[in-house]
């Protein structure tokens, strides 16, 4: 497959606002694509858009934009054409999770999550994929790979983020397009906030933004990329040994680690 120069392409990226988002920028801005960079904060995308058109000389346009909205992408689709742009790779990055036993679970936000994770995900894909020519990232989480009680709805959302983009790896072998599905474990970003819990990290080494994209850009690197990848190698060792278990010492095992988090975390927890 041929090795694509990231100075000819034009990279969409959800979630850019912050965390792994904002670092993806980073790095495609690196290696010269230029940018359109997608999240609701708009000053927070102006900044960042500043910083690296200053320091790699590309071009970055700001688009704030809700995903949770019906029909995001054809939305989003046309308000980047009205635009002038031609979007060559995508990263779906946007998504947040919830922590916590899912009878406790908000039902309104339970909606937001797969909303967001799942149909947006889907919808902004379709409305772009028919022109993209270089990458096509979605981010996965190690979670998809196997059962973690309190996260049941996230972990099943990203689940089905890396059977999809597998599957669209497959569909666009001999397009060009390079098609990734990105599984980082836990990262220094903000979704623990967004979670509403720490509990989901006690006990494991976070790797930094830096690290997960630096991951994927590597693997898309490849001569033949493979369809994912899991970022980390202790995260990479735990999605690995799922796969020689039952079902069910998997879901014990997990559910061990839970309920082993949620005592370590302390009183109201």
């Amino acid at each position: 497959m041929k090795k694509i120069d990231y100075r000819t392409q034009t990279t969409l990226i959800t979630g850019a606002s912050a965390g792994l988002g904002a670092e993806f920028a980073r790095q495609f801005a690196e290696r010269g694509s230029n940018l359109v960079l997608v999240a609701r904060r708009a000053d927070r995308l102006q900044a960042l858009a500043d910083e690296l058109s200053a320091k790699y000389q590309v071009t970055v346009t700001v688009v704030p934009f809700d995903l949770t909205v019906p029909a995001a992408g054809e939305a989003l689709a046309r308000e980047v054409a009205r635009r002038g742009i031609t979007v060559t790779s995508l990263v779906n990055n946007a998504g947040f999770g919830t922590h916590s036993p899912f009878r406790q679970e908000d039902a309104a936000r339970v909606q937001q999550e797969i909303g967001l994770n799942v149909a947006s995900l889907v919808d902004v894909t379709r409305a772009f994929i028919g022109q993209l020519t270089g990458v096509l990232v979605n981010v996965a989480s190690s979670l998809g790979y196997q059962p973690w009680p309190n996260a049941a709805v996230y972990g099943a959302t990203k689940a089905f983020v890396l059977s999809f983009t597998e599957a669209l790896w497959q569909e666009s072998r001999g397009t060009g397009l390079r098609v990734l599905a990105l599984s980082p474990g836990p990262t220094r970003t903000e979704f623990f906030d967004a979670a509403g819990s720490d509990d989901m990290a006690r006990g494991v080494r976070l790797q930094t933004p830096g690290q997960v994209v630096t991951t994927a850009l590597r693997t898309l690197d490849r001569r033949n990329p493979p369809p994912s990848v899991v970022s980390g190698t202790f995260n990479w060792v735990m999605t690995l040994t799922s796969r020689f278990t039952t079902r069910r010492a998997n879901v014990l095992a997990f559910g061990a680690v839970t309920q082993w988090q949620m005592r370590a975390s302390g009183p109201g927890h």
